[in-house]
């Protein structure tokens, strides 16, 4: 038996799918928090030491919360190279936008305190907040883009061609979705700030907090009543081959309104994860209340990861559905590497996966512990 068949293809597909998932939530429940307390720096920090103390709630973290996006884009290049072609393609600007604010983030932490003047850091400041807030809402937007359909099509020799612009991603339901991306992490970034900090910086994070950990069920809701009555879904209608060549066009595909909630008609258990996105955050309003910190983070992970499942789920199996070409939208089924690779793949996952979480899990346990803003007014003990 050649090894790479111990697994079947469609199994490493579908192993695939919850591990791009896995990452993408990885990446919110980690990373988000660092954006979201950027989001919060020029509103919760109301004098340089208040600040500073925000900054380094982060500042030993933020780059190894980095690794899951970098996780992230590489699991679409090398398990789903036609997402990550016709995506990165298509997004074009919109991911230069990205990196662009993303670039602002390493930047500023560094320069920030290089100089004792005000105008100085409070700029640096505000780049920190653009390096939070930008990438947070186009992620959003992305996603309610991506759930309404990307004008792409694919030519037979599978070549995509992608026909829509910048300012038509920003539609009303997608900048509805921005907004509960932005309100999520900023939910999320105050449970953390409330972790690490004390007095009228946690005090402000919480009160940011309990406003939208409010908004974000809100928000849940609204977009999903809006991709109820408003949006179509898409729904193979040809015959299911789920371990077949990688090739869209093989496939015929309808679309019709609310066919994004027929998986959960299909199998109820997965209304799991819509119940967690609009439970999670009002559990997170009763934890801030409470003061109760460390079960606050962990909810509000939990939260973040019913709303991004919600997603998943929804669509299952359309990973990337086309509204110019059906036909041309992309599936768990047919937009793979091969069989092979990604059985390879899954193998060296499973040896470098878990010495990341280890090291990780490591580190924030060397680095736990709230920061302490009479050291930052010494100037010890704090490195931004």
């Amino acid at each position: 038996m050649i090894l790479h068949e111990l697994l079947d293809y469609t199994t490493l597909r579908l192993i695939w799918w919850v591990l791009l998932g896995v990452l993408l939530i990885g990446f919110a429940a980690t990373d988000g928090f660092d954006m979201g307390t950027a989001i919060l720096l020029p509103f919760i920090g109301k004098d340089d030491v208040e600040r500073r103390t925000i900054i380094n709630a982060v500042g030993p973290v933020w780059e190894g919360n980095q690794v899951w996006f970098i996780l992230g884009g590489g699991a679409i290049f090398a398990a789903w190279p036609p997402l990550y072609a016709v995506s990165f393609s298509g997004f074009y600007l919109a991911m230069f936008v990205v990196l662009a604010a993303l670039i602002l983030r390493p930047v500023a932490f560094k320069y920030r305190s290089k100089r004792d003047d005000v105008r100085w850091r409070a700029a640096w400041d505000w780049a920190l907040f653009v390096g939070g807030f930008v990438p947070v809402l186009i992620f959003g937007v992305a996603v309610g883009n991506v759930l309404q359909g990307v004008p792409f099509r694919l030519d037979g020799d599978l070549r995509s061609f992608y026909e829509g612009s910048f300012f038509g991603l920003l539609n009303p339901f997608a900048l509805l979705c921005g907004l509960l991306s932005v309100a999520m992490l900023v939910t999320h970034g105050a449970a953390w700030v409330t972790l690490k900090t004390h007095g009228m910086v946690a005090q402000r994070a919480r009160a940011v907090g309990l406003v939208t950990a409010l908004l974000t069920p809100v928000l849940f809701a609204l977009a999903g009543l809006a991709l109820y009555l408003w949006v179509d879904g898409y729904h193979i209608i040809s015959v299911v081959v789920t371990d077949g060549p990688s090739n869209p066009l093989l496939k015929e595909v309808a679309t019709a309104p609310s066919l994004w909630f027929s998986n959960y008609a299909a199998y109820p258990f997965l209304l799991i994860a819509p119940v967690l996105g609009l439970v999670g955050p009002l559990l997170v309003w009763a934890g801030l209340r409470a003061r109760r910190e460390g079960s606050t983070l962990i909810i509000s992970g939990l939260s973040l990861f019913g709303i991004i499942a919600t997603v998943g789920v929804s669509m299952f199996p359309f990973i990337l559905p086309s509204s110019i070409d059906p036909v041309s939208s992309l599936t768990v089924w047919d937009s793979s590497s091969s069989h092979q690779t990604l059985f390879i793949m899954l193998v060296v996952t499973c040896i470098f996966l878990p010495i990341v979480l280890a090291y990780t899990a490591w580190a924030y346990r060397i680095l736990w512990g709230k920061v302490d803003a009479h050291a930052i007014r010494a100037g010890q003990g704090h490195h931004y």
